[in-house]
C-alpha cells in the first residue's frame, strides 16, 4: 500500500484508503453503511479530505472521552 504524501482535496476510494491506511474493501463497507463522510457521484464514491480529517478528530475525541 502506497502512502499519499499530499492528498488531493477530493479523493476517490483508492486515495482515501491509502490516506487512512485501510483496505479499499473496508472503506467501501464504511461508505455503504454511512459510517464515514462521503458522497456518491454516479457510481463512484468521493471523499473530501477536510471532512475525513474532521471525522478522524471526532473519533479520536470520542475514544479519549470514553476509554
Amino acid at each position: 500500500m502506497t502512502i499519499i504524501n499530499n492528498p488531493p482535496e477530493i479523493m476517490n476510494i483508492s486515495e482515501t484508503a491509502q490516506y487512512l491506511r485501510i483496505s479499499s474493501s473496508s472503506l467501501y463497507k464504511l461508505a455503504q453503511e454511512g459510517r464515514i463522510p462521503c458522497q456518491k457521484v454516479g457510481r463512484h464514491w468521493r471523499f473530501r479530505k477536510e471532512a475525513i480529517d474532521h471525522w478522524l478528530e471526532e473519533k479520536r475525541s470520542y475514544i479519549q472521552q470514553n476509554p
